[in-house]
């Protein structure tokens, strides 16, 4: 079994939204991820799996729980501090909006290459130049983009830019935060695919959060369903896609498009009454590595 690269552990972060109202986000959810997998987060707006990725990034301060990555407690202060290279460098995240995560006053080059001279890393290629063109190849980009902006690329030009910069730090593990959602279709599927080849070329672990089901079954190999800042549901892709016990894994499987016109007509969505939903439970284990969130012997 590969070794476990992230250990998320009863992980809660809540929101003040006023004097007496608190919004609690993710509400003590637990996963791993093995090294070298691609682990995917799925869920409506709202569910909590962009926080719970903020979270193990740091970029925000976990309410309660543990995240240990590499054996490093990265909720501990202390910790961190004497590891933050390490953690800076070894993991990236991409964000959903290209637009506001690229200055738009760098050239793609500097972008690219930013990261390397804030770390003081020498670039592997030679010079910081040859360092930016060799990854905008890797993201099957022309090196005459290099001294564009921001502003002159279309948005999948803009995502692939910030792949490149993500990858040319080498991370272990990359966190992508809904990365092809403001993309047209057409665009999807181009960044799906080399988001497939880059972590079969890479080798990285993959964290990737997504709304569309079909995207996730096509790149994942394990899937977590969260649902109102819980985890409902977690296995391989195809265990929980071909046998989804959870109401609320049902419903959402079962709003998946169907491509034949004729089977779509006679698809008939289920429905999950949110309200009924009971937050007091754990997940627990109904086969090996498929977990769903229950009270007792009741989903």
């Amino acid at each position: 079994m590969s070794e476990i690269l992230l250990d998320v552990q009863d992980l809660t972060h809540c929101f003040r939204l006023g004097r007496n109202r608190v919004l609690r986000a993710v509400d003590g959810i637990s996963f791993q991820l093995r090294k070298g997998e691609i682990f995917g987060l799925v869920g409506e707006s709202g569910s909590g799996k962009s926080t719970a990725a903020k979270c193990i990034m740091n970029i925000l301060h976990p309410t309660a729980g543990k995240i240990r990555y590499l054996g490093i407690n990265t909720c501990d202060p202390r910790q961190f501090r004497s590891h933050k290279k390490f953690l800076q460098i070894s993991r990236q995240i991409i964000f959903q909006d290209s637009t506001s995560s690229l200055n738009p006053r760098m050239t793609v080059a500097d972008i690219i290459t930013e990261p390397l001279m804030i770390h003081h890393i020498r670039p592997p290629r030679g010079s910081l130049r040859a360092e930016a063109a060799y990854q905008l190849k890797c993201v099957g980009m022309d090196p005459g983009y290099l001294d564009k902006h921001p502003a002159e690329l279309s948005g999948g030009q803009r995502q692939r830019v910030a792949i490149a910069r993500s990858l040319g730090m080498g991370p272990e593990l990359l966190v992508a935060d809904e990365p092809i959602a403001s993309l047209d279709v057409s665009i999807q599927a181009q960044m799906i695919n080399l988001f497939k080849h880059l972590q079969q070329e890479h080798g990285f672990t993959f964290l990737f959060i997504a709304h569309d089901l079909a995207v996730v079954r096509y790149l994942c190999d394990r899937v977590g369903v969260m649902f109102q800042g819980k985890l409902v549901e977690t296995g391989p892709v195809g265990e929980v896609f071909s046998h989804p016990l959870h109401p609320y894994t049902q419903a959402l499987l079962s709003a998946i498009p169907i491509p034949d016109p004729r089977r779509e007509r006679k698809r008939i969505p289920q429905f999950f009454d949110s309200t009924a939903f009971d937050r007091e439970g754990q997940l627990r284990e109904v086969s090996p590595g498929h977990m769903v969130f229950q009270k007792g012997d009741k989903l």
